[in-house]
């Protein structure tokens, strides 16, 4: 991390600190880049199955999660430039990428392109005002679950750029899908999504049955672990 990102980030916890604090310990290991890392629970077991959305051009988590502890991942995005990006990469068997995001329906969904057109991350509302969206593909999980056949993921990861509070209420109606860990980054703040939506969420996420053992420095990433 740079010395700038390290003070940007320290200015932004003084000014919109935290929601949340995590309310369980569990030992994890941090895993991938200061912008794209997550951490995976010690207990994470060889072989796991790791579905992780929103890869945009950092797949250092994913490597990483498959380099120490034998996971095999699922990477999924649709957008162009990502799907582009991935497949100039020489990734390892282990790794299995999929052009198709993830939603609470199954069909096509417009992404709207980042303002700054180095950056990578399409969202779900634009930007500004002439922002020209594109059109993709997007599942259910469990509809996803099905295609690829391998059941549910050990742990599920989302960084979808505020497609995430449907996608959970969808996953959490389904009460058969239950990831062992849930690794999502909300988006309160930002494409006009409302602080109250990520209170909302985590509430229903523990409410399903899945504890805090995680929150990162700037307050985005959060880590569940299912059971007691």
């Amino acid at each position: 991390m740079s010395i700038l990102t390290f003070v940007k980030n320290k200015i932004r916890q003084r000014i919109n600190p935290p929601l949340h604090s995590p309310d369980y310990e569990a030992a994890s290991r941090f895993l991938g880049s200061a912008y794209g890392g997550w951490p995976l629970l010690e207990t994470t077991q060889r072989g796991a199955i790791l579905f992780s959305f929103g890869l945009g051009e950092d797949i250092t988590f994913d490597l990483a999660a498959i380099d120490k502890f034998g996971v095999s991942v699922f990477g999924f995005d649709p957008t162009p430039k990502s799907a582009g990006w991935i497949k100039r990469q020489q990734l390892p068997k282990a790794f299995n990428f999929h052009q198709v995001g993830i939603a609470d329906f199954d069909g096509s969904a417009e992404f709207f392109p980042p303002e700054n057109d180095k950056h990578v991350s399409f969202s779900a509302t634009p930007s500004n005002s002439t922002s020209v969206p594109i059109k993709a593909e997007v599942l259910r999980l469990s509809t996803l679950i099905e295609r690829i056949g391998v059941g549910t993921p050990d742990v599920l990861k989302m960084d979808i750029e505020g497609f995430e509070y449907a996608v959970i209420a969808d996953v959490l109606s389904k009460s058969d899908i239950r990831p062992k860990q849930l690794l999502v980054e909300f988006h309160h703040g930002m494409y006009g999504i409302e602080i109250y939506r990520t209170i909302e969420a985590v509430d229903q996420i523990k409410k399903a049955g899945y504890r805090l053992f995680f929150v990162s420095s700037v307050g985005r990433e959060y880590g569940f672990v299912f059971g007691p």
